[in-house]
This record gives structure tokens, sequence and C-alpha cells, in this order.
């Protein structure tokens, strides 16, 4: 609902102060989705990723760029081999380094702690605190706690009735 891909049956989600079906273009673009599979092409390389998903969104990095974000989410020297080679962990870190090229204000990430050792959950904790310090905002599920910043978490926990 909060990525516009199903209707609420009561109340509306605003952004800006109107509601996100009045504005599909301008809320996309401060929208960065990632869901609890990868969304990775197995065929292409790390760096064919990076640079046809930031297409997708409009945006065109560097390749000194690329590699950079490639260097900060500890997967240095990645960037030609095929993803399909890659382990899970080492995967889930390329489709999350899409966040930090993105401007998008809005991040929804489903489960982006799968298949994360305790080092990644680290660095993304920092990445969506340095992401909420900048006046963005993160919606993400979890099946684990983990702390981001000093920033107050609001939790809303689904129980099955």
């Amino acid at each position: 609902m909060v990525c516009g891909l199903a209707s609420v049956d009561a109340g509306q989600i605003l952004w800006n102060h109107a509601p996100i079906q009045s504005q599909p273009d301008a809320y996309r673009q401060d929208l960065c989705y990632l869901g609890h599979l990868n969304a990775l092409q197995e065929s292409m390389t790390v760096d064919e990723n990076l640079h046809f998903t930031s297409a997708l969104s409009g945006l065109a990095p560097t390749e000194s760029q690329r590699k950079e974000v490639l260097v900060r989410f500890g997967i240095r020297g990645r960037s030609q081999q095929l993803v399909r080679h890659l382990s899970q962990g080492q995967k889930r870190r390329v489709a999350l380094s899409r966040l930090a090229l993105s401007p998008a204000r809005l991040w929804v990430l489903d489960e982006p702690y799968v298949a994360m050792d305790e080092a990644g959950v680290q660095m993304l904790a920092d990445l969506i605190a340095a992401h909420l310090a900048k006046g963005g905002l993160t919606v993400l599920t979890s099946h684990q706690r983990v702390a981001i910043g000093n920033f107050p978490a609001q939790l809303l926990e689904l129980k099955a009735a």
C-alpha cells in the first residue's frame, strides 16, 4: 500500500500533503523500494545490474560512483563478476547498494537484513541512520530488531488473530 501497488480499505496515504494517487510520478521519484527478493539479473555482472537498475530510476551514476558504493557495501572487486556466482549475502549487498545510489527520500525495505551477517546488518543500519539524518524516511519490515542510530523506531507488530 505504501508503494501504491495496492489500494487501502480505509483512509489514504499522503505524500507532501497530497494523496499518492494524485501525484504518481512525483511519488515514484521520491520512492525507492527493495523487496524481499533481490531483483538482480543473474546473467549480468554486478556493475551491469547497478547501471541497469539506476537507469530504470532515471539515474546515471558513473563507473567510479558504482565502484565506490560496492566498496562501501563490502563487495570490492566484484563489479565484473556475474551475479549468479555471488553468495546470497553478497547478492543482498548488491541489491541494497542501490540505496546509496538513490536520491529517493522514502525507502521501503522488505526484510532488508535477510542473508546479512552482523557486519552487513550494522552497515545497513548506519546507512539508514544517515538517510534519516538527512531528512529521509524509511519503512521496513523485519523479524529482528536493529538499532538505527539514535532514531526512535515506530513499531507495528502484526499478529495472527
